[in-house]
């Protein structure tokens, strides 16, 4: 498996709208707004740094993943996202290799990514996230 490079950060916050001004007006990332992924139940906010993003992930709802994530770890990095091409091939190649997934077959993202997790028991307690721009 082949990874382009590092996508995204994204850390599990309670609140967005108490969180953007830390990264926009301190940390002087640039802010690339905001969408809500309702089948994750998440809202998330993007900012730039770099080639990278920084994503802000806040529950919609409290059985969300990122609601249980805050109730056991409280707020903090949820995960680290790596770009990669052919996702649906990434996922086989992995499974054949004994990783864990959380996902067998790519989902939609944010930011208009199909996206597959990573079970943490096989990367070392790290949840990771491979993602690839959705076909159009």
């Amino acid at each position: 498996m082949s990874v382009k490079g590092i996508n995204h950060i994204g850390i599990a916050v309670a609140s967005i709208a108490e969180q953007v001004p830390f990264y926009r007006d301190v940390l002087g990332l640039e802010y690339e707004g905001e969408e809500t992924v309702a089948e994750q139940k998440v809202k998330v906010a993007f900012f730039r740094a770099g080639s990278v993003r920084v994503e802000l992930l806040e529950a919609t709802e409290p059985e969300s993943p990122i609601a249980r994530f805050i109730e056991k770890r409280g707020q903090g990095v949820h995960h680290l996202a790596y770009s990669v091409e052919d996702l649906p091939a990434r996922i086989a190649e992995l499974k054949e290799q004994g990783i864990q997934m959380i996902d067998s077959v790519p989902r939609a993202g944010a930011h208009d990514m199909a996206i597959a997790f990573i079970h943490p028991k096989s990367t070392n307690g790290v949840l990771t996230e491979l993602c690839e721009p959705q076909a159009s």
